[in-house]
């Protein structure tokens, strides 16, 4: 599936982001929603980035948008048939209508394995900074927030094949190893799904949970089968589908000459004409990709490049607890910013 980026004079780094500032950057803005992305991928330091949103994140999660989020209630998962009745907190059932279920501590052990893409078309952005930008911040920021609860975190970086492995480790310096990782380039040519998604199956021998993060701008045949190959290992799956905003939209007014990211190729393109057929065949692709995770019971969690990264955190923890998983620790507040495992 092509995306066409329209051509402007604005050249900058994939690394940088228009704008970047130092560690010294006067802390993120946050509206009503949220931290503004613009303002945190200002600051320099992917690792200071993800500790702002992660830190903005826990102090605001009682607080709009996060209302209705309790610590409490991540401590328990939801009765299913089978379990002990024994084990039903009543005090619980009594607040909230539901039974849940005392976890056990071997319930909260997690290995969580980012796949991250750094194809071509993830070097599109139609704001200060590009997809890849955006992708590299939100892998940073959940694995900043799963080592703070002790889990093991884990990369594969790819653009047209595997550029780097870190296998899942909850050891001091491997999450500067992973942020460190994360800062590559954006590279190749088109989005090639198959050989990380089989690279994975390989290496992650342990079932855990895999969170692929990628505009997912490839055709579905194959994706639908690798997919499924990783589901049936036993893994948990997660797939946040980074977008920039014009790629939902296509709100360009004027006739120009774009750029096919993935092919390289230029077209001159009259959006008036144009933007029927491309809404209907990306809303299609849209909505088979939706139709390829509820039949895999994989969640996918759509993250336009304007959105708070802090909202796109409360989205992936609401994924979490949907399927019954650990999501937020008590005691987790107590780790907060002490570094454990980095």
């Amino acid at each position: 599936m092509a995306l066409f980026q329209r051509k402007t004079s604005r050249l900058r780094s994939a690394a940088t982001p228009a704008g970047g500032s130092t560690a010294t950057a006067a802390p993120p803005a946050r509206t009503a929603a949220g931290i503004d992305p613009e303002t945190v991928i200002r600051i320099k330091h992917l690792e200071l980035r993800a500790k702002v949103v992660v830190e903005g994140f826990i102090s605001g999660i009682h607080r709009s948008p996060f209302h209705g989020v309790s610590v409490e209630f991540t401590e328990y998962r939801q009765y299913t048939p089978g379990d002990d009745p024994r084990f039903v907190d009543w005090k619980l059932f009594a607040r909230s209508d539901r039974f849940y279920i005392k976890r056990y501590e071997d319930e909260t052990n997690l290995r969580c394995t980012f796949v991250v893409d750094f194809s071509r078309s993830m070097g599109y952005g139609s704001l200060s900074f590009d997809k890849a930008e955006y992708a590299r911040t939100a892998a940073a920021t959940l694995a900043y927030f799963l080592v703070m609860q002790r889990d093991a975190v884990g990369l594969m970086t790819f653009d047209e094949e595997v550029r780097n492995y870190l296998p899942a480790r909850y050891r001091p310096g491997h999450l500067h190893r992973v942020i460190m990782a994360l800062e590559q380039e954006v590279a190749g040519t088109d989005t090639r799904m198959s050989q990380p998604l089989e690279r994975v199956a390989q290496v992650v021998t342990k079932r855990g949970l895999i969170v692929i993060i990628s505009d997912l701008l490839t055709p579905l045949d194959r994706l639908a089968k690798d997919l499924g190959y990783l589901r049936s290992r036993g893994h948990e799956v997660v797939i946040v589908r980074v977008l920039d905003p014009s790629e939902t939209s296509f709100d360009f007014t004027t006739p120009a000459m774009f750029l096919d990211h993935e092919s390289g190729k230029e077209l001159y393109i009259d959006p008036d004409v144009a933007r029927e057929q491309y809404l209907r065949r990306f809303r299609q692709h849209a909505a088979d990709l939706q139709t390829i995770c509820d039949d895999l019971g994989i969640d996918l969690i759509i993250a336009h490049t304007n959105q708070p990264l802090d909202v796109a955190l409360f989205d992936f923890l609401q994924a979490r607890m949907r399927r019954g998983r650990s999501v937020i620790r008590r005691g987790m507040k107590n780790v907060a910013g002490k570094g454990g495992g980095r």
